[in-house]
């Protein structure tokens, strides 16, 4: 007898029991496939459901009822996405994620945990709601080793590695990213935490141009992190993933100081793993700096199970660069 929604909904819940609690109330609820609904994927925010279809668009009113019948969410925002979701246009996107739930009371923002770390959450802001769940080992990993340094975090977005660094004592984080909001909303978040919060450390604009002008004016880090999106336009250049990585490690690696350490992220499921090492070591050999791999992180298996003969999106690989 096959099980209905609600209960493969409530097993779900259940496997991530261990690592619920007042410390981390965000996480995945249900990761597609490997939890049994092929093309669903529902991330929690301490009570406020937000599901991503993307094989699945008749599931909407399943999902409503399931999840209310199992789980009782505050609210479920639901969320279309097709596979070349970075190319949508900007009308296409509000069609793809409405503004109001489709169950319980509309969420302007909500305040969620992640490791005791508080970030600012925005069911409605559209496909992305301030902070991507399967990034919460690198988060953990980037805290325990940003002591004492000095990091500058591009394609920052909401700033949820700076969050990370600077709860771990980094010296100073400097964010870059092309979105003056975002940029806004990660200064909150670090409010959030006590955090002092300085405008010169939320930079708008291109990431390859800030590195270019970090070069020029000698400035360093002892940490650098690159999380681009898969592609991305910005006035006249475009970036892809599949195409600049190598360019972008180059670059990065003028502005990193001897002995310091890159982290690399790449969540484009068509770009494997090991493609992207060698697009990453091809950029070291261009700089011709020598760096060794000290970490290979991915998404926490205990929200992001992979279903058997897949294999995960996310890639993190972390290098001391000398």
């Amino acid at each position: 007898m096959s099980r209905s929604l609600a209960e493969i909904l409530l097993e779900a819940a259940e496997k991530r029991r261990a690592m619920a609690g007042p410390e981390t109330t965000a996480y995945r609820l249900l990761n597609a496939e490997a939890d049994g609904v092929p093309g669903v994927t529902i991330d929690w925010f301490d009570g406020v459901a937000v599901a991503n279809l993307y094989d699945a668009p008749s599931m909407t009113s399943r999902l409503a009822d399931a999840l209310e019948a199992s789980l009782h969410p505050v609210a479920l925002y639901i969320k279309r996405r097709p596979r070349d979701a970075a190319r949508l246009s900007e009308a296409d996107r509000r069609t793809a994620a409405p503004i109001a739930p489709i169950l319980g009371e509309p969420i302007g923002e909500r305040i969620v945990t992640e490791n005791g770390l508080r970030f600012a959450i925005r069911p409605a802001q559209g496909l992305a709601v301030g902070l991507y769940l399967d990034m919460r080992d690198t988060r953990a990993w980037v805290r325990h080793q940003a002591k004492g340094k000095r990091v500058l975090n591009c394609f920052a977005y909401t700033c949820g590695f700076a969050v990370a660094a600077l709860a771990g004592g980094a010296e100073r984080v400097i964010n870059v990213d092309l979105s003056r909001s975002s940029l806004e909303w990660g200064s909150e978040n670090s409010r959030l935490n006590g955090q002092r919060v300085s405008r010169e450390d939320y930079l708008p604009g291109e990431v390859f141009d800030w590195l270019a002008r970090f070069e020029r004016k000698a400035q360093r880090f002892e940490m650098v992190i690159l999380d681009p999106p898969s592609f991305a336009t910005a006035r006249q250049r475009s970036f892809s993933a599949a195409r600049d990585w190598a360019s972008l490690i180059e670059r990065a690696c003028g502005v990193l100081q001897p002995g310091g350490v890159l982290v690399a992220c790449c969540n484009q499921l068509s770009l494997t793993r090991p493609r992207f090492e060698r697009l990453v070591t091809r950029g070291f050999a261009n700089s011709r700096r020598r760096a060794r791999v000290i970490a290979r992180l991915g998404p926490p298996g205990i929200d992001f199970p992979v279903a058997p003969g897949k294999t995960a999106g996310l890639k993190v690989l972390a290098y001391e660069v000398r």
